[in-house]
């Protein structure tokens, strides 16, 4: 029986080169992956990128778009043996409960963020957590050693805690660091 996976953690723990990675994988092995990714997240085109260097076109869908719908179609000229999704955090809970209903067929693999930079669950992470067959961390860790669990924003090298849930960016914009850290207003 297939699954709905999530796999999450901070920004900087690999998540987008651990799909990319599971993505490879699944097709050394002759398998068709379809690999998608939200239109919000703008920083690198119609692809999946790393910060590693390695990257992948994928299938951009906004946030009204039917994912089963478009799964039922494009499956009618093209067979897919699973669907891996990056950023799934910006997916709204109706596309989740989608892809729930999708790994009635295939597997589907969910990378993301857990929580924002305010430690509030994104509405994505959030339908994850409740519906998923299986939830895995993907760790890193703060500047001071410990685990890093928080996606803290950095503004004129100053940690905000205040301001639009959504704010795309990447290292120049935010850092991973532990609680204490967070809690702390530690930015350096």
């Amino acid at each position: 029986m297939s699954k709905l996976y999530f796999k999450y953690g901070v920004m900087g723990s690999s998540k987008s080169a651990v799909a990319l990675m599971t993505k490879y994988n699944y097709e050394q092995k002759g398998f068709q992956i379809l690999l998608l990714k939200p239109s919000i997240d703008t920083r690198d085109g119609d692809k999946v990128c790393s910060r590693i260097g390695i990257s992948c076109d994928c299938f951009k869908f906004d946030k009204d778009f039917d994912l089963l719908e478009y799964f039922k179609l494009i499956t009618k000229e093209q067979s897919f043996n699973g669907v891996i999704v990056d950023e799934v955090q910006f997916c709204t809970k109706q596309q989740i409960e989608q892809l729930r209903e999708i790994s009635n067929f295939v597997p589907v693999i969910c990378f993301g963020l857990k929580t924002n930079f305010k430690s509030e669950l994104f509405e994505g992470s959030k339908r994850l957590i409740e519906i998923a067959d299986n939830i895995s961390e993907i760790k890193t860790v703060c500047k001071c050693g410990n685990k890093a669990i928080i996606n803290a924003k950095v503004v004129d090298g100053k940690m905000v805690k205040d301001g639009n849930e959504i704010d795309i960016g990447g290292d120049e914009k935010y850092i991973s660091i532990c609680y204490n850290c967070w809690n702390k207003g530690k930015a350096d």
